[in-house]
């Protein structure tokens, strides 16, 4: 299995590159080329070099999937150069690298971008690709503990109900389905004992949420396991590959057939296996050699699910970092190994065009993005801020057309692979808090979701335009008219956000005919934004691990809400643009202009 079946070739050089300079940050556009999953972005300071891969501070994948970026972590007044070459495979070789390209950012305070929506273009559909988000091992809902005072079980579970009503979410994927805390599998004088009924209990509480799981099949269970002393996390999850991979299929075929059984085939096949979590890590997977044998645990497995039904959904590698893509697409195909969806991991950064892989190999399968966020480390308080705000919107925007899902790792703060929370506030990967409180970067996935709809011509112009700022216009079937922006980049040193970033829009719509009512919503570092009442709320008092008491957790839970409020409607305008509003963008953030029809009568 060593080398590709079908090796992807050095890529030519992006042309029609452009490097502009603005204020506080420069934004680079070139050409797409054909066959690339993304795009490696060389800096230098000087036009000789050397030329550095670029670096925003993400933790994981650099390669870039589009082809407008834009670069703030560089000082006005100073000029740089840049290299653009495309890559086939994320790990594979950069192609041709483009021309240098120079441009220097500037101090001053930009003139007003221009969003100019045309309200009466169609131009596809806003793709709910948020429907799918992860959590941690779903035994957790069973659980009578508690975290900060708050009901472990319970929390977890209201948390997947608010998902399903609130972001219209409709599938979760979780870790360690498998493992001896739901007493799956063991042996008795050598013979294997099957028990599924606690997997059972943990289904049923999830699908009374809504919710529809994703079966991620791991870890391995202690008895089945080949090396039973490994474990990691706090649950003591084993990354062991089967001592006898025969076992390994019957256990697989058994929980699938025992699925079919209880839930009925109909409702099994709208779920989907996926084999493992990130094989590719020594702390996940200990097979030796380590992708023969993730290889061949990922065959058995699908080949087991399939001999229960055909309809049923497969898919793997589910790798860290987009890694192991064209070694796995040339394992299936060459040995016609089922799969119906691709799958792996990215951090930090927007979702690499899978696709082009998948065409290499003549494959049509849908893309699946199982874990996905703002970065990979735990613990990091750029996770509790705005900053994630714009990034899951851009990332949201960036795997339209490219993925079915884009998961976002995780739902809750109610994780445990690196030990519990110890306070309210610590950086955890979650949408919501312990206790169910709302951050910045959920309310984006909030209102990604209310914008599902018809998407409406947008253009900018401007400082920024397309790069800092992006956005993103929407009419729903009730005729209301949902326009996002956001200002972000991928540049975690300013995850704060920096004042020469803010930016000024003049929003303006085309084309728009009838009565409305218009409402404004913010989310940024002071609104939307429940940290920042949480410091409200303790003054210049050191803020506590948890609330103290039922009254501090209601006045939190008061506060927990999207910062809306009614706009004026401005005066017709004569021309094309028939009403605008000019509005402040800060750095990070996020504003929704909502335009609710009003009735003839």
């Amino acid at each position: 299995m060593s080398g590709f079946s079908k090796s992807p070739s050095l890529l030519p050089a992006p042309e029609r590159i452009k490097a502009e300079g603005g204020t506080a940050q420069i934004t680079l556009r070139w050409s797409t080329v054909s066959g690339a999953v993304g795009y490696r972005i060389y800096r230098a300071t000087s036009p000789e070099g050397p030329f550095v891969l670029l670096d925003h501070g993400g933790g994981d994948v650099l390669e870039y999937p589009l082809t407008t970026y834009v670069d703030t972590a560089v000082l006005p007044g100073h000029t740089y150069w840049y290299q653009v070459a495309a890559v086939a495979s994320k790990d594979g070789p950069s192609g041709e690298p483009s021309p240098p390209v120079a441009a220097r950012p500037e101090f001053k305070v930009p003139p007003p971008l221009l969003a100019r929506v045309s309200t009466n273009v169609r131009e596809g559909s806003w793709e709910p690709v948020w429907e799918m988000v992860g959590s941690e091992h779903l035994s957790l809902l069973l659980s009578e503990e508690r975290i900060g005072g708050i009901p472990i079980g319970e929390d977890l579970e209201q948390a997947f109900r608010r998902a399903h009503r609130e972001l219209g979410v409709r599938y979760v994927r979780a870790h360690a389905i498998l493992s001896d805390d739901l007493e799956v599998y063991r042996e008795v004088n050598g013979r294997p004992r099957y028990d599924f009924s606690r997997i059972a209990q943990v289904y049923d509480r999830l699908l009374a949420t809504g919710l529809k799981p994703v079966v991620e099949l791991s870890f391995m269970p202690r008895d089945l396991a080949k090396n039973p002393e490994d474990r990691v996390f706090l649950y003591g999850a084993i990354p062991s590959p089967p001592k006898s991979f025969a076992l390994w299929g019957e256990l697989v075929g058994k929980l699938t057939r025992f699925l079919v059984e209880r839930y009925g085939l109909e409702e099994v096949r709208q779920w989907a296996f996926e084999v493992w979590n990130e094989p590719n890590l020594d702390v996940f997977y200990t097979g030796n050699p380590r992708q023969a044998s993730y290889f061949r645990l990922y065959e058995t497995a699908a080949r087991a699910i399939k001999a229960v039904d055909g309809g049923l959904r497969v898919g793997g590698p589910a790798t860290a970092a987009a890694g192991w893509i064209e070694e796995f697409l040339s394992f299936v195909t060459s040995k016609r190994v089922p799969l119906d969806f691709v799958s792996s991991h990215t951090y930090g950064n927007y979702p690499l065009r899978l696709g082009e892989a998948l065409k290499r190999y003549g494959l049509q399968v849908p893309v699946w993005w199982t874990e996905w966020g703002p970065g990979p480390s735990y613990n990091n308080p750029e996770a509790d801020g705005a900053f994630p705000a714009p990034f899951a919107l851009n990332g949201i925007k960036a795997a339209q057309g490219q993925a079915a899902y884009l998961a976002h790792w995780v739902l809750s703060d109610l994780f445990e692979e690196l030990g519990r929370p110890g306070q309210l506030f610590h950086g955890g990967f979650g949408l919501l808090t312990v206790g169910g409180l709302r951050k910045p970067k959920y309310w984006a996935f909030y209102l990604a979701n209310q914008a599902r709809g018809e998407r409406l011509k947008m253009e900018l112009f401007g400082d920024g335009a397309g790069s800092l700022i992006d956005g993103v216009a929407t009419r729903k079937s009730d005729g209301s008219i949902h326009v996002l922006l956001w200002n972000g980049s991928l540049d975690h040193g300013k995850a704060s956000g920096h004042p020469l970033l803010d930016r000024r829009v003049r929003l303006c719509l085309e084309g728009l005919e009838g009565r409305y009512r218009a409402f404004l919503a913010r989310v940024d570092n002071w609104h939307s934004n429940i940290l920042a009442r949480y410091r409200e709320l303790y003054g210049f008092d050191l803020l506590p691990d948890w609330p103290r008491d039922s009254k501090e957790w209601e006045a939190l839970r008061e506060a927990d809400r999207l910062d809306e409020r009614e706009l004026a409607l401005p005066e017709p305008e004569n021309g094309a643009c028939r009403w605008s509003w000019t509005l402040d963008l800060p750095n990070p953030g996020v504003l929704r202009l909502r335009l609710e029809p009003l009735s003839s009568k």
